[in-house]
């Protein structure tokens, strides 16, 4: 059955790069990362096997299998998310038993161009311990125990958001592990510097670290060679016991997941209201932008997708204060670089009606009025948010002085953004998760060139908010307040009217486009 599944996942992978040229070019390009990545893995392991001793040895296997799996756990979310071409969904209406399932996405996950790079790479690691036979012996299985780890912890972090009962569980675990993720950087950089307070020098920290690791889910698995090698077999046989443990308590924890995943399917959540409660649609005015600000603000503070990016934005001071602290020069930074963000959160938001965009070109509302709904639904949370981060920043680093240049740069970046926007998404839709899917999983039909749309409206981004931006840096050279004012009213002058510029221009491309890319989004893959 296992192998019936993995022939299906290439046939469906080979058919859809024989019909996408893009994606067969990223996927060659992957390929080829992959196999320069594994060449100088083995050439590093053969210098570590041949140069060095057993202590660094330990050090460099230990910390580098720890990272690989972190890796496995972050780096699906960071580059394209989980690949989904097969997941415990898709296999419940066959007559698979559980543990079935479990081993087909297990194998899907395995047999990816990561976990073949991952085996090979694992294995390479053999190499360091060709002067220690028998640990060497040992190291092929529990090396193998590390990858094995990799793919569950992987498969069961992309399952968390889906089997917990109900699109609500699925937003808020989903939403709350992708935070615990990004934290991750930032609490390793405070234990590091807790350990450069202590004044040690680096290898000695890179020792603790690895020792500490050596007990823990992440460097179990690697701590057994090394421990033989030593000597140390009973240090061996409780990291080989802990490896052992993890396995099983994730085998166990996904078998859960799995469990309600297949056997609850998805609802649609509703719910009622009373008559006459219309919500966001009896506050705004009445017509065509009244109701598409309401409907593009329901948005921002309803749906999911759109909230993840609101979370994620607060995030950045607080990444900032731990890397550098709270009068860093980034912390203070923060605010624009949160704007910047911000600014492209709508960049293609066309792409999340979906078909439901039908519906709005059957109103025969302008583009114009679109353009301008939208703006407004986005800057009712996005102003007051970037404002209260500058405030709140400014007033911790114990600097106010620079709060109109940061909040001048700040509104420019966000202002100028809108205006961006308002044609962007005008022009480009893309693939997007559906309301409710896991932040991990990966969306039919995205590919690399895709994602770099992005940074392309990053780019004309800056270059229409360089006056504001330009005159904060030299309020922050020279110290002289004026500067800081004249950065704010810039900004939010300038700001204004890219803005204004953005809706005009976007309405009348939307006017000509509108039916265009309603073809696009409905030949999307689901």
């Amino acid at each position: 059955m296992v192998a019936t599944v993995l022939k299906l996942r290439y046939r469906v992978l080979g058919n859809t790069l024989a019909r996408r040229p893009w994606q067969l070019v990223g996927f060659i390009l992957s390929s080829l990362w992959g196999l320069g990545v594994l060449g100088g893995l083995v050439a590093g392991m053969v210098a570590l096997a041949m140069f060095q001793g057993l202590d660094a040895a330990r050090v460099v296997v230990i910390l580098g299998g720890s990272l690989l799996i972190l890796g496995w756990l972050v780096g699906p979310i960071v580059v394209a998310g989980l690949e989904s071409t097969v997941d415990a969904e898709r296999l419940a209406p066959f007559p698979f038993t559980r543990r079935q399932v479990m081993l087909a996405l297990a194998g899907t996950g395995a047999t990816g161009i990561p976990g073949i790079v991952t085996t090979l790479a694992v294995l390479a690691t053999v190499i360091v311990w060709v002067r220690w036979p028998v640990a060497a012996v040992i190291a092929v299985p529990t090396v193998l125990l590390g990858v094995v780890t990799c793919v569950l912890a992987s498969r069961l972090m992309g399952e968390l958001s889906t089997g917990l009962g109900g699109r609500r569980g699925r937003e808020i675990v989903g939403t709350v592990v992708l935070v615990a993720l990004i934290m991750t950087g930032p609490i390793l950089t405070g234990i590091v510097a807790l350990l450069d307070s202590a004044g040690s020098d680096l290898w000695t920290r890179l020792q603790q670290a690895a020792g500490i690791l050596a007990w823990t889910p992440l460097g179990a698995a690697w701590a057994v060679a090394p421990s033989v090698a030593a000597g140390e077999w009973l240090p061996a046989l409780a990291s080989l016991a802990i490896a052992l443990a993890t396995i099983a308590v994730l085998w166990i924890v996904w078998d859960r997941v799995i469990e309600t995943a297949t056997s609850s399917p998805r609802q649609r959540a509703s719910r009622t209201v009373a008559a006459g409660k219309l919500g966001l649609f009896g506050v705004m005015p009445t017509g065509g932008v009244g109701a598409t600000w309401a409907r593009s603000l329901s948005g921002w503070l309803r749906d999911p997708r759109y909230l993840r990016q609101l979370l994620v934005i607060p995030l950045f001071p607080v990444l900032f204060a731990f890397t550098g602290g709270l009068d860093g020069f980034m912390f203070i930074l923060s605010p624009v670089l949160a704007a910047l963000v911000m600014a492209a959160v709508g960049y293609a938001d066309i792409s999340f009606d979906g078909s439901a965009f039908g519906t709005t070109l059957a109103t025969g509302i302008s583009g114009r009025t679109d353009r301008l709904g939208r703006l407004l639904g986005a800057a009712s949370v996005g102003i007051p948010l970037i404002v209260v981060i500058t405030v709140v920043t400014s007033v911790l680093a114990g600097d106010a002085a620079r709060l109109p240049a940061v909040l001048g740069a700040a509104l420019g970046v966000l202002l100028a953004g809108y205006g961006v926007c308002a044609v962007s998404s005008a022009l480009i839709v893309t693939p997007v998760p559906a309301p409710g899917d896991s932040p991990f999983k990966s969306t039919p039909g995205q590919n690399s060139i895709v994602g770099l749309l992005v940074f392309a409206v990053w780019a004309v981004v800056l270059v229409l908010s360089a006056p504001a931006i330009v005159l904060a840096i030299v309020s922050a050279v020279t110290g002289d307040a004026v500067w800081g004012w004249a950065a704010l009213a810039v900004g939010i002058g300038f700001g204004a009217i890219v803005a204004a510029v953005g809706v005009l221009v976007g309405g009348r491309t939307l006017q000509r486009t509108g039916p265009d890319l309603l073809v696009r989004i409905k030949a999307f893959p689901t």
